[in-house]
């Protein structure tokens, strides 16, 4: 039976701890190869300013993100009228952030068209006071409305530039529209002349058979 002391002897094991060394020296190796090589991979204590490229066009954040050793990548955009097309409105990292080398800076531009928004279903649907307030939460304009016989105040149509809108058609953003509401005065005025042709029609009509 071998004992402790003798177990824990390098005369009598020197090959087990030869080999218990070696493990020790290939693990420590190994570890420490490791570091090493992600230091290097990452760019361990190497790092970038990421410039502040908002309102800026696309090709001068191009040339900035470049100088810092990293690339904008366009991948949204978005329509702001008060500012020019094509401008930077947004980075993904934000400016003054510090990233790695070739960090891929994420943006979104102000949109060099026009957005088209669909008209909703308001039509022959709702009263003026109803589509007015969809309409102006959908940051459209309202000119003066224009009078129909009909209901009073009930939406009979919208025109955009003179012509006649059905729901679901799309217009520009922010575009001008005018409402078709209804007017009663209208509306019983129409009858009345209405009336009164016909009236005058069939006395017209009327044949005084006393002459024959």
């Amino acid at each position: 039976m071998i004992k402790l002391k003798d177990f824990f002897s390098f005369k009598q094991n020197r090959f087990f701890w030869l080999n218990i060394i070696g493990m020790v020296v290939v693990i420590l190796a190994a570890i420490g190869g490791t570091l090493f090589w992600l230091d290097a991979y990452t760019l361990h204590g190497q790092s970038y300013l990421v410039p502040n490229v908002k309102h800026k066009s696309l090709e001068q954040a191009q040339l900035l993100l470049q100088n810092q050793n990293m690339q904008g990548v366009v991948v949204d955009s978005t329509y702001v009228k008060e500012l020019s097309p094509g401008i930077i409105l947004e980075q993904k990292p934000e400016g003054g952030m510090r990233v790695k080398e070739g960090r891929t800076i994420y943006l979104t531009i102000n949109t060099r068209e026009v957005p088209r928004v669909r008209i909703p279903d308001i039509i022959d649907n709702s009263s003026v006071r109803q589509a007015a307030a969809k309409l102006k939460a959908m940051k459209f304009k309202l000119t003066e409305p224009e009078l129909v016989p009909g209901e009073q105040d009930w939406v009979y149509g919208i025109k955009y530039r003179g012509k006649s809108l059905k729901s679901g058609d799309k217009v520009p953003f922010e575009a001008v529209l005018t409402l078709c509401i209804g007017n009663t005065h209208l509306r019983d005025s129409l009858a009345t002349d209405t009336l009164g042709l016909n009236l005058e029609q069939e006395s017209e009509a009327q044949v005084d058979d006393s002459w024959f």
